[in-house]
């Protein structure tokens, strides 16, 4: 069975629903990634899990998390507005964590810097209570060409 993630993205912006979408990728479907749609921009959000904790004495959320949130995020977000028929694959990512990422809902939101036939460079910001205060920043470059 051939996957059409066109057709399962065009699907998704139209009924403003992307479980389905995200439910295809493993770890974003792990982690509990859901996404919010506001106007052209796109919001990522992480539920506050038990299981995402690393430090239990603040409590705060593990940074492994925290990375591969923001990772999964940008990856999603070059699938949802790029039209590319696979999903970019990732070639290096570099965080600053910033701020402890306490135990609460954590949401990211991404930018495209540079978007290449072959490679795109994503800048991702992560908070919990204001965007103006992140907890983490980072940058990620993706292969997008075919694989």
């Amino acid at each position: 069975m051939t996957l059409n993630l066109n057709k399962l993205v065009a699907e998704a912006h139209e009924k403003n629903d992307y479980d389905g979408l995200l439910s295809l990728i493993p770890y974003a479907k792990l982690l509990g990634i859901e996404c919010l749609r506001l106007g052209d921009d796109m919001v990522f959000r992480l539920p506050a899990s038990k299981d995402s904790i690393g430090n239990p004495m603040l409590p705060a959320i593990h940074g492994g998390v925290i990375a591969g949130f923001m990772e999964h995020s940008a990856m999603l977000h070059l699938l949802m507005f790029m039209g590319i028929p696979h999903l970019p694959k990732i070639i290096d990512f570099s965080i600053d964590y910033l701020r402890a990422g306490h135990y609460r809902d954590t949401y990211a939101q991404c930018q495209v810097w540079r978007q290449g036939r072959r490679v795109a460079n994503v800048a991702i910001t992560a908070w919990q209570t204001n965007q103006t205060e992140p907890i983490a920043t980072a940058r990620a470059h993706f292969k997008v060409d075919e694989p």
